[in-house]
């Protein structure tokens, strides 16, 4: 039987894998770039572009919300659930809430809520400008003066940044509260030391890199 280790492929062959690697990803970076450019540019939001971009906003972000909100509260209870009984078993009640903040919308929801968007939207966003590709629509715009990347492309990357960013925000909203009602029930008595222990917790450089997260977890 013949050989398939790596040291018996041919160099030319692990030399071309190689290059075709380098090469897809100079063409994602250099597209990254060429969108954030486009981004940046004032020029950019003519009306008809914003018209498109609020229309993609629409899209990405509306559809899903109600799906998520469910989900994540679902998800958000169970683990609150989970960390409280065991920090009341091991005597570490008082910390109980700061283990939640953390765990759930530090860690967990910038990252949850990245993949909800990417599986609901950003991947059949990047179907749909594949197909339009296809279909030659973008030589078509190209054709009539318009750049594809600005009409096409830039609408829907932007949407789907705002939807984590916007999903995001509202699911720490509603696990704040969830985890709230969850350790001291329907009452306002323990408000003020539980805006003092989740303020503790949300210092600004915490708030800052939670929010260099979420913004970067959007990109990918």
């Amino acid at each position: 039987m013949s050989s398939t280790s790596p040291s018996h492929v041919p160099a030319s062959v692990r030399g071309g894998a190689l290059l075709q690697w380098f090469t897809g990803w100079w063409q994602i970076v250099h597209l990254g770039a060429l969108i954030l450019v486009l981004a940046l540019s004032p020029s950019t939001y003519e009306r008809a572009t914003r018209a498109t971009l609020a229309r993609e906003v629409y899209q990405a972000s509306a559809p899903i919300l109600l799906w998520f909100l469910v989900l994540s509260s679902l998800i958000s209870l169970v683990i609150i659930r989970i960390v409280v009984v065991t920090a009341l078993s091991y005597g570490l009640s008082r910390y109980s809430l700061q283990m939640v903040v953390r765990v759930l919308v530090l860690e967990l929801i910038p990252l949850t809520t990245a993949l909800f968007v990417a599986l609901r939207v950003a991947i059949p966003n990047a179907a749909e400008i594949a197909a339009l590709r296809v279909s030659g629509e973008f030589d078509a715009l190209t054709k009539q003066g318009i750049d594809p990347l600005r009409q096409e492309v830039l609408p829907r990357m932007m949407a789907g940044m705002f939807s984590v960013l916007m999903l995001a925000a509202v699911s720490c909203v509603v696990t704040l509260v969830l985890a709230y009602l969850t350790v001291h029930g329907f009452t306002t008595a323990a408000l003020g030391s539980y805006t003092r222990a989740v303020g503790h917790v949300f210092a600004p450089v915490v708030i800052l890199i939670l929010t260099l997260k979420t913004f970067l977890f959007s990109l990918a």
